[in-house]
């Protein structure tokens, strides 16, 4: 970004008039929704499942960054306020881009890893704040028959990525096409 008289950038000629053209910026581009779960597991290999009130579908712990929050303590805040307990995530298994759908705009959606809880450590799990119904540990198969398609697939994928030591990268719940 330059004009004819100079040709330094903005940022080093006008920093007043440099911070002003990325407020613009900012106030203009979009913003995306960010949520943030956690992929849990109990000493048999089960995975916990929240039942929400707000929603018909049961779901992975986690929620909604708040503004400005990073991914991994919005996960925990969520952990504490919905589930009572006090837990540092581990690193980011995957991140699913979600397109828009009903009245909601795109979001990006983020699974950490919670790690294995001891038995003690599952028992001391309480519904903490109203907004879950029920929790439970549930095989593979069975959170298959309790989640929607596409929680389904981000659950099988964070399963995956934990046992690989990677991170997998969603569209939808699925892999992207290939566009090589």
């Amino acid at each position: 970004m330059t004009d004819n008289s100079d040709d330094r950038p903005l940022y080093e000629r006008d920093p007043v008039a440099w911070q002003a053209y990325l407020a613009e910026g900012n106030a203009k581009q979009a913003r995306k929704r960010v949520g943030a779960d956690v992929l849990i597991r109990d000493e048999q290999g089960n995975v916990l499942l929240v039942n929400p009130s707000y929603k018909p579908d049961w779901d992975l712990p986690g929620g909604m960054a708040e503004a400005n929050e990073p991914p991994d303590h919005a996960a925990e805040r969520e952990m504490y306020e919905e589930m009572g307990i006090r837990l540092r995530v581990g690193r980011l298994l995957v991140i699913d881009w979600v397109a828009p759908h009903g009245p909601w705009d795109d979001s990006l959606m983020f699974v950490f890893d919670g790690g294995v809880l001891r038995s003690d450590e599952t028992a001391a799990l309480r519904l903490a704040d109203g907004e879950l119904l029920e929790y439970r540990l549930s095989t593979a198969d069975d959170a298959k028959s309790l989640l929607r398609p596409h929680v389904w697939h981000r659950l099988s994928n964070s399963l995956a990525a934990a046992a690989l030591h990677t991170c997998r990268y969603l569209v939808n719940g699925s892999h992207p096409p290939d566009n090589g």
